[in-house]
């Protein structure tokens, strides 16, 4: 997130006090709603996941300047597949498979990822840098939603008032104000 947030400042774009205030709500949600499994990560973790999260917006930045986001998609998942072969060679002595569990990393991989990046790529062109990576923030929300929905995990009062407090703050960021006629 802060990686598109900075490089949209750089390139010119400017946050409102009423998007300022959507971002601040936004990730007091995230906090709310991650907040009992708070804990320092092992410093090897964090490197990677900051890593991960900048490669993120990266990736993003790049896919709104795509023409074709199925073949942007698609081109992308090829050039990973030397990588996740090379990584899956080296991890198949420590590897326990069976086909469910091949199905279902097919299925979330390479179908799911699939099509949720061509429609990630397909909305960023409308949005600007700030706006996108705080969209980016109802991802936690969305999958807590599903836990609930789909698993029977429970529907708890800290989601409900994390969720509104997530949305309401990416509303008020990506909702341009209107100019009175």
């Amino acid at each position: 997130m802060a990686t598109m947030i900075l490089w949209g400042v750089r390139k010119g774009e400017r946050l409102h006090e009423r998007q300022l205030i959507g971002l601040a709500l936004a990730l007091s949600g995230l906090i709310v709603l991650l907040f009992p499994g708070l804990s320092a990560p092992p410093l090897t973790g964090a490197i990677l996941m900051l890593g991960a999260g900048v490669a993120w917006g990266i990736y993003s930045l790049r896919g709104k300047a795509a023409v074709d986001p199925a073949s942007a998609t698609t081109g992308n998942f090829l050039r990973a597949v030397p990588f996740a072969l090379i990584l899956s060679i080296i991890m198949l002595p420590w590897a326990r498979l069976d086909s469910t569990g091949i199905g279902y990393a097919v299925l979330s991989g390479a179908i799911a990822s699939g099509l949720g990046y061509i429609i990630w790529y397909t909305a960023l062109p409308g949005l600007k840098a700030a706006s996108a990576a705080t969209v980016q923030l109802s991802v936690p929300v969305l999958t807590a939603a599903g836990g609930i929905m789909l698993l029977g995990e429970s529907l708890t009062p800290r989601f409900l008032i994390a969720s509104i407090a997530v949305l309401s703050g990416i509303a008020l960021v990506v909702l341009e104000k209107r100019s009175a006629l």
